[in-house]
């Protein structure tokens, strides 16, 4: 029989093609051994590979078990397909044991330190305990002092926290990053056996208050990936390489185990609603192509106090809408802007003010002029 291969996606122009299934009869130092490779399945569900060894039983037939999975390891730790990229589990539709069943490589979009516009304290914040923690990580390592971190970015939806993930994503030079959604943390197992063997490595979990909220308000399943959550994070050594961050628009219902110890979470980063610097920035950011006046910057800031970064980005995107459909020619008007915020806020009720991130925004009779 021929042998049989996989194409394995690492997020490469081109796959690998990875063996399925093979026999091999080896011998070392005159002790003969068979090493077979197959697809391990669980209820006809695929959730990896697995190896076995026949050998003979006696001490040097252990020895030899003991150095090809101490080989494989090594290999495993060495191998680069998936190390300095961004990842999450795969995970069956119809599974009811929660396994994995693959390894999804994303292709973020790309986020420049520009682009990243937060109060300047956020960013200080951001810079000294992510990129310059992680920067000098072998300098603490020398005095034996932790490796590991764990960051709570917090704030109301639409300020720019997986706009950071994503900015961080590529300026954490080679860093594996693991994505995690609240769904997935019965995988969080696996997860973290990945984390380690591929260090130095980012663990992000997103809305984890959607599984770490107080108790009280749990049931028994909700408690038990808690505690699973609050294991791992506990349960990592000192010195492996592996930072955590989690993300949640509503801290106040954080489980005070997570979010008031040392070890779990040492530093909250607060993502707050743009200021009046932050909305000038993000307009300019956001209306790249176009061409406006400083006045119009002026008056675009004077009337989105309280609104979100998304709410900007959206304004942009609407306001330039408005200007091709009167046959625009790259100069961005005050109508158009006007037009866009008339939709935006009056014509689609306070819930597309939630929507939109600006659920905050003054009444109506103190932003019109």
């Amino acid at each position: 029989m021929p042998p049989q291969y996989e194409e394995v996606d690492i997020g490469e122009d081109q796959p690998v093609r990875c063996l399925k299934n093979g026999l091999w009869f080896l011998e070392e130092e005159g002790q003969k051994f068979v090493v077979l490779l197959t697809p391990a399945y669980t209820y006809s569900e695929p959730t990896g590979l697995q190896f076995q060894i026949a050998t003979v039983n006696n001490p040097e037939g252990t020895q030899i078990t003991q150095r090809f999975f101490r080989h494989l390891e090594n290999a495993v730790l060495k191998a680069e397909c998936y190390r300095g990229k961004i990842l999450s589990l795969e995970q069956s539709d119809h599974s009811y044991l929660g396994e994995s069943t693959g390894i999804t490589v994303h292709k973020l979009r790309g986020v420049e330190r520009e682009e990243v516009i937060l109060p300047n304290k956020t960013l200080e914040l951001l810079e000294r305990n992510v990129i310059q923690f992680v920067g000098q990580r072998d300098r603490l390592a020398k005095f034996r002092l932790a490796t590991k971190k764990g960051i709570l970015f917090y704030g109301p939806p639409g300020t720019g926290k997986t706009h950071t993930i994503h900015y961080l994503a590529n300026a954490l030079e080679g860093h594996t990053m693991f994505l995690i959604t609240a769904e997935q943390v019965g995988l969080l197992g696996e997860y973290m056996t990945l984390a380690r063997l591929l260090q130095p490595s980012v663990v992000v979990i997103e809305d984890v208050d959607l599984i770490a909220r107080e108790r009280t308000e749990m049931d028994v399943c909700e408690q038990v990936l808690l505690n699973r959550l609050l294991n791992e994070m506990d349960g990592l050594k000192e010195e492996v390489d592996i930072l955590f961050i989690l993300t949640t628009n509503r801290p106040e219902s954080l489980e005070r185990a997570l979010a008031s110890r040392p070890g779990r979470i040492d530093q909250a980063i607060e993502f707050p609603l743009p200021d009046e610097e932050g909305r000038a920035k993000l307009v300019r950011l956001y209306a790249r192509g176009l061409e406006l006046t400083d006045e119009l910057v002026d008056a675009i800031v004077r009337r989105t106090e309280k609104v979100s970064a998304a709410f900007i980005k959206e304004l942009m995107r609407r306001s330039f809408q408005f200007h091709l459909e009167r046959d625009g020619t790259g100069r961005l008007e005050l109508q158009d802007v006007e037009n866009a915020l008339e939709e935006m806020l009056f014509r689609g009720g306070s819930l597309n003010l939630k929507l939109l991130g600006a659920e905050n925004r003054l009444p109506a009779s103190d932003v019109r002029e």
